[in-house]
């Protein structure tokens, strides 16, 4: 399994700017996918970005432009660089991790909250 960490969320004015960061417990590239979610309430959880080992990204269409993910493998930390936020962005953000590309087995940090607002 792998463990993971999130940090970095808080209390944003819109247009600013927050890291998250992702500390996981085995090396990156051992790892085929990580990734951030978010979850607003009421709301079902996302995908907001993905990096594969491979260095392979995607994103949201909602996040296009505003947010790079991107990973130190020397300090096994997966990074999501967030800017002009806006109040549809407050959600609780979670790191995931997915080992393998064609199993079941991915993992989840406990969530870190974003709050957008003035």
């Amino acid at each position: 399994q792998v463990q993971l960490v999130e940090s970095g969320g808080g209390l944003v004015q819109p247009g600013g700017s927050l890291r998250l960061s992702c500390a996981a417990s085995r090396s990156l590239s051992s790892i085929y996918a990580m990734g951030w979610f978010r979850q607003a309430p009421g709301k079902q959880r996302e995908l907001v970005a993905r990096i594969t080992s491979g260095g392979r990204t995607n994103y949201a269409d909602s996040v296009k432009g505003r947010f790079t993910i991107s990973r130190d493998n020397a300090k096994k930390t997966v990074y999501l660089q967030m800017n002009s936020l806006k109040p549809e962005d407050t959600a609780v953000y979670y790191c995931n991790s997915r080992p393998l590309a064609y199993s079941t087995d991915e993992y989840w940090g406990q969530g870190t909250q974003v709050t957008v607002s003035s």
